[in-house]
């Protein structure tokens, strides 16, 4: 295995070191640029900024073009490695993603460990280049720019921190069970780098909101052109995200609620809308990614190695004849149990095609699921292409392809689609969930009039399953059942599971989860603490490492509801 993240970071340093340095020095007539030349250069602070988000999607950053793995999708890849390690996401047929739903091969020897470190460290380091160029006190036309960069970085350490550490912030601030991965940041030079540890919970978290207190001043008055890029109010939601990660309530309920201004919840209609749903950012999105026509994802391999082609299931079987999850038989599906929760009132429940369907005549079954899209014979082929599954029931069409009849008839106009980082819905959920941790009575006002912006006929107190873990609220686990349902399939999955402590169940009577793999534990399961690699233990000599991830080895007995 290449040792990539030590080159990342050993980058890093080096120019962290050459921009820092009080020396005056001549640069020698090299072909090599100097990193003062390459900050000098017309355009290049701008250039390096574009570059923290520009590679988030699109683009093999692992494994280069040659190979267009499919879990070489940069951050969607995270999103699917995280939720199907839990309940919430049924991966059928073993392919791609069989290493992160089977827990198999995830320990720091293989790549599996490497391919998040690759990533997030190489999106750290674009964000201290940034930094580091813009200085301490960045020039007037810079602060934007210096204000994404530390804004991006708590991104990506707020990731790292909630994939890393083995219990959440409230429950071990320091320790062994709090320690996450070392940070590195513009200053860090390549000696630190051979003895830099794993930061504890406490540690990491107040540098996260260092970063955030600096994007909020720097990103005061930033009118940005699109939601690609973070201004002050996804500072204000990040914010969110953390506090409520640390459970201090008050400050999680502050920052949600500032980051609603300007925002505006989805209605159902745009929620289940069969031509822009969930693919180009409307007035909920806070922040998100997207794809150009010509990136590398798009044009290799048929644009098969794309998010689109993972997580929109209409693609003409007779056009193109592409997708891994309109054509091969490789959808993500809703977990059964997750599904039956929604009453059918839900608006959300129509993203999900119903198990029912499964049991009619194939007529009936296309009269069926013409309620779900104008091509009901691509659904039911998307159905029982599905290996080892050959039903209909639980596809997704959350995630609908780009550019209507167009991209559904061609996989280059309808894998071109945004993925969404951060929407207003969440920010909603957290103020619910804050508020309620503080004075229940009101938590319950507000989780109750955000509900029903999905369900008219909802009622609280339909939804608090507890599953193994009683230590949540009944309030609590309604808002963890809100957030499973809104968020699904956006990367939330795991984060919550380990947030809240929660067991997970796979297998039940009636179970879609596949056969071998239906694990229940009743704690939060050991493998969501992802494993650093172990070339960064080699090279790192005070970096510990997590325990290698264990699983059951076969389904568990089945649990009652």
């Amino acid at each position: 295995m290449k040792n990539k993240i030590f080159t990342l970071v050993a980058a890093t340093a080096m120019l962290s070191a050459a921009n820092t340095s009080c020396i005056e020095e001549i640069d020698p007539q090299t072909s090599t640029a100097t990193v003062e030349q390459v900050a000098n250069a017309p355009g290049a602070f701008n250039n390096a900024v574009a570059a923290i988000t520009s590679t988030l999607c699109g683009e093999f950053i692992y494994d280069g073009n040659d190979n267009a793995d499919l879990y070489d999708l940069g951050l969607p890849a995270m999103y699917l490695t995280r939720d199907i390690m839990g309940q919430d996401i049924v991966y059928p047929y073993q392919n791609w993603y069989t290493y992160w739903y089977t827990i198999q091969y995830m320990g720091p020897s293989y790549r599996f460990s490497q391919i998040p470190w690759t990533y997030y460290y190489g999106w750290i380091k674009s964000c201290n280049e940034v930094i580091t160029m813009a200085g301490e006190t960045p020039a007037p036309e810079q602060r934007a720019g210096a204000g994404i960069a530390y804004a991006m970085r708590a991104y990506f350490y707020m990731d790292l921190a909630r994939m890393f550490a083995q219990k959440p912030y409230a429950l071990a601030k320091t320790g062994e069970a709090s320690v996450s991965v070392p940070i590195v940041t513009e200053s860090t030079t390549l000696a630190d780098l051979a003895h830099n540890p794993r930061a504890t919970n406490e540690d990491m978290w107040a540098f996260i909101l260092s970063d955030l207190d600096k994007a909020e001043t720097l990103l005061k008055g930033y009118e940005r052109t699109d939601v690609y890029t973070p201004d002050q109010s996804v500072a204000y939601g990040l914010k969110a995200r953390a506090y409520q990660w640390m459970e201090d309530w008050p400050n999680a309920e502050k920052y949600a609620k500032l980051a609603q201004e300007g925002y505006t919840i989805m209605t159902p209609a745009q929620y289940t809308d069969w031509n822009d749903g969930f693919n180009k950012p409307n007035g909920a999105w806070m922040l998100g990614m997207t794809y150009k026509a010509d990136d590398p994802q798009i044009l290799f391999n048929d644009a098969d190695s794309s998010w689109g082609s993972v997580m929109c299931i209409e693609i003409n079987p007779n056009v193109s004849g592409c997708g891994y999850a309109a054509n091969y038989g490789q959808p993500f599906l809703i977990d059964r149990h997750l599904y039956e929760t929604i009453p059918a009132t839900d608006c959300r429940k129509q993203c999900y095609v119903d198990f029912a369907i499964d049991n009619m005549g194939e007529d009936d079954q296309i009269a069926a699921l013409a309620a779900y899209s104008k091509h009901p014979t691509w659904i039911l082929n998307a159905g029982q292409s599905t290996k080892g599954y050959g039903k209909v029931g639980g596809l997704p069409l959350k995630f609908r392809t780009n550019g209507g009849e167009a991209g559904r008839d061609n996989q280059y106009i309808g894998f071109v689609v945004a993925v969404p980082m951060m929407r207003v819905e969440e920010m909603y959920l957290i103020e619910a969930e804050a508020a309620g941790m503080q004075d229940e009575a009101r938590g319950i006002q507000l989780l109750t009039e955000f509900a029903k912006t999905r369900d008219a006929n909802y009622t609280y107190g339909t939804h608090n399953e507890a599953y193994y873990n009683t230590s949540t609220s009944a309030f609590q686990n309604e808002v963890w059942w809100q957030r499973r349902v809104e968020l699904w399939g956006e990367g939330m999955a795991t984060f919550d599971i380990k947030r809240l402590q929660k067991g997970i169940i796979r297998s039940y009577a009636g179970t879609n989860h596949t056969d071998g793999y239906r694990y229940n534990s009743e704690t939060t399961p050991e493998w969501m603490n992802l494993c650093i690699v172990q070339t960064e233990t080699n090279y790192n000599y005070d970096c510990t490492n997590n325990p290698d991830p264990a699983h059951p080895g076969k389904n568990s007995a089945e649990y009652k509801w």
